[in-house]
């Protein structure tokens, strides 16, 4: 809103990706109005359904406590004030806690479905690991 780049922005931008991927919708949802979808999620999450926010395609297979802890910290970054958003460093802690508690549900219920492959893969993968880096 301020047109000032900042990690507090970048921050924001994360926790619209975040929520993104976590409901698989779009920035802008097309219901009779557009909405935002940190407004959307933001209406839902009062009702304590967590499965009208995440990808139906997920069909409930997934650790709730990890998905909720996910959309929290994803409405956190897109809080309206900055200084409440949390910092990077922190979204990574919680992000990768989130992904312990699904590989510990996947390895527990013995469930390495395509998803559970893939969490693992992701997990064992550079990706986790990335650091920015001069250029």
């Amino acid at each position: 809103m301020s047109n000032r780049l900042n990690e507090k922005s970048d921050v924001y931008s994360f926790g619209v990706v975040l929520l993104e991927i976590i409901a698989c919708r779009p920035a802008f949802i097309n219901t009779h109005e557009r909405i935002h979808i940190s407004k959307w999620v933001g209406l839902l999450l009062p009702k304590g359904d967590i499965y009208s926010i995440v990808d139906p395609r997920l069909e409930r297979s997934f650790n709730v406590s990890s998905v909720w802890k996910a959309v929290e910290l994803a409405m956190a970054c897109v809080s309206k004030h900055p200084i409440n958003r949390p910092s990077m460093s922190q979204v990574l802690v919680e992000l990768k806690e989130c992904l312990a508690t699904e590989l510990a549900r996947t390895k527990q219920s013995g469930d390495h479905t395509e998803i559970g492959n893939s969490i693992e893969m992701m997990s064992q993968n550079s990706i986790a690991m990335l650091r920015p880096s001069f250029r």
